[in-house]
């Protein structure tokens, strides 16, 4: 894989997190008012919070690797021993 594809792909994965959170956001809010006013109890708006969230850290890890940080830790580490 040539570096363009794997930025496409890296971009594409930031992308649909973002979008992801952002209607995780929206809905969930409209969620809570509606238990506010009409149901005045929250176990909708838990359910849907908690398995829609673990979809969001899902998207998360894939669009932000935890590998990447571990790797810009170590070329910092190596660019100061280079010094």
């Amino acid at each position: 894989m040539n570096l363009r594809e794997e930025a496409e792909r890296r971009v594409d994965a930031k992308i649909k997190f973002q979008e992801n959170l952002y209607k995780y956001l929206i809905v969930n809010t409209i969620i809570a008012v509606i238990c506010i006013i009409f149901l005045q109890s929250f176990w909708l708006l838990a359910f849907v919070m908690f398995f829609w969230g673990i979809e969001v850290v899902d998207d998360f890890l894939k669009a932000y690797p935890l590998n990447d940080y571990r790797e810009k830790m170590i070329n910092k580490e190596l660019s100061k021993m280079g010094d």
